[in-house]
């Protein structure tokens, strides 16, 4: 079964700290290469954050996670994180797990072959 599942999200205090899961499943994880994160605001479109060649764990962020956000890898347990320090109102979106074709900065949805179903981010001022 294909499947992506998040977990982590919830409501923090700007300046916080919170680190979102993914498990991938056997299939996806057998089958992509590259593993990312993707998050929507309301009334703005699916942005790419970061993503990471799972074989080699080559990592690349991007766009608004230049400088506060980190992606990486537990390869046994099929498992990418994004690690985001320093949370700002902004931050707060629906963000997403996903497999996709390649890795690299400014990787659209386009680009993606898989979505989890995502997990809420919610950043109180």
């Amino acid at each position: 079964q294909a499947q992506l599942t998040e977990f982590g999200g919830g409501s923090v205090q700007a300046g916080e700290s919170l680190r979102l899961s993914c498990v991938a499943s056997d299939r996806i994880y057998s089958s992509s290469t590259c593993l990312g994160w993707f998050r929507q605001a309301p009334g703005k479109e699916r942005e790419g954050l970061a993503s990471i060649y799972t074989d080699l764990g080559i990592t690349y962020t991007g766009g608004s996670a230049t400088g506060r956000f980190g992606i990486s890898q537990d390869k046994v347990k099929k498992t990418i994180f994004l690690e985001m320090n320093d949370l700002k109102s902004d931050d707060t979106a629906m963000y997403y797990c996903a497999a996709q074709s390649w890795c690299g900065q400014g990787v659209s949805p386009a680009s993606v072959t898989f979505w989890g179903q995502g997990t809420q981010v919610t950043v109180s001022s």
